[in-house]
């Protein structure tokens, strides 16, 4: 697979990425299943998808002790990616990002994917009990003490980050500037597909001018995209999508013309290329310094998306895909 380096610290990593949090958490529990599971890692690491994206609220601590099973045999053929600074309670998620915990959190993700090192230590969401620049500080440590390779930041949520008159990312770019001046920032994440790509106004072109690397979650709308949902099917109480304004049946339905303008594309492409291959493509295209990172938990997805690197979109591929509808419905 082609390869793509991600930041300052030169991680090298295949272009398309694997999300590994739909395997033990937030998607459909009754479906999550470890050995399907177990698959999809090790597919996706045949096929040169080695980043594997986790993080520590991730079931919680289930999603790296999967990893870790993984790991333990295969770690020289991944780029292990986690995150800390959120808590995970019985009703309710809480930001932690005391200096103390963040060390202690990082000896525990370690332990848990049987490795010696993570190579991209991310903060998951900044603690508003404690200054940013303390936070990150505690993890710049742990890249002195050989814990961790290099560190990215989590953007800041479509609600938290939205204020009258400011853009969805202004909050994130103003913690960046923050931290870039303790340690250097790696990589930024944050949602970047063809029915969500704000990113593009600001987030993307601050990473490409100084040399961040971009990793796009949700590339394929939580699943939206890859046209397998049907509206009014319903989800799972514990799904997240079950409580999501986009994901109601009227919205479903009336964003279709977006799944088949993908579809139209992927046509163009021969039989056999799919309109979440399409998706990825698009993410793709937007910069060398961009790894889509999907999500899945399934062996044969694992294999569709990292396939998508194949998909080499065309100029007028670009501007049917710029041309599509935008999506209807709150992101919040």
């Amino acid at each position: 697979m082609e390869r793509r380096t991600i930041g300052a610290g030169g991680l090298a990593v295949g272009a398309v990425g694997l999300g590994c949090m739909p395997m033990s958490w937030a998607y459909s529990g009754s479906r999550q299943r470890g050995d399907e599971s177990l698959r999809a890692v090790h597919r996706a690491l045949d096929l040169g998808s080695t980043l594997l994206d986790t993080a520590d609220m991730y079931g919680p601590f289930t999603n790296e002790l999967l990893l870790g099973r993984v790991l333990r045999e295969r770690r020289a053929e991944a780029c292990v990616s986690t995150k800390v600074g959120l808590l995970v309670g019985e009703q309710h998620i809480v930001a932690n990002g005391r200096p103390g915990y963040v060390k202690r959190a990082c000896d525990a993700s370690l332990r848990r994917l049987q490795t010696d090192v993570i190579d991209l230590y991310q903060l998951h969401r900044a603690d508003p009990e404690v200054p940013i620049e303390e936070t990150w500080g505690a993890m710049a440590e742990l890249v002195r003490a050989g814990k961790v390779r290099a560190l990215g930041l989590c953007a800041v949520g479509a609600r938290a980050g939205r204020r009258s008159g400011s853009r969805m990312h202004d909050t994130t770019l103003r913690q960046l500037k923050r931290v870039q001046q303790v340690f250097p920032v790696s990589a930024v994440q944050a949602e970047l597909s063809v029915w969500s790509p704000q990113a593009l106004e600001a987030l993307l072109p601050w990473c490409e001018a100084r040399g961040v690397g971009f990793l796009a979650a949700m590339p394929l709308g939580n699943g939206f995209l890859t046209g397998t949902l049907t509206p009014g099917e319903g989800f799972e109480p514990d799904d997240l999508r079950a409580r999501h304004p986009r994901f109601t049946a009227e919205m479903m339905a009336a964003n279709q013309p977006i799944v088949a303008g993908l579809r139209r594309v992927a046509r163009r492409h021969g039989e056999e290329v799919t309109a979440a291959q399409v998706a990825l493509a698009w993410v793709l295209a937007q910069g060398r310094h961009v790894v889509p990172v999907p999500g899945t938990k399934q062996h044969r997805w694992a294999t569709q998306n990292a396939d998508a690197v194949d998909v080499r979109l065309t100029p007028e591929d670009l501007t049917a895909l710029a041309r599509l509808p935008s999506a209807q419905g709150s992101w919040d």
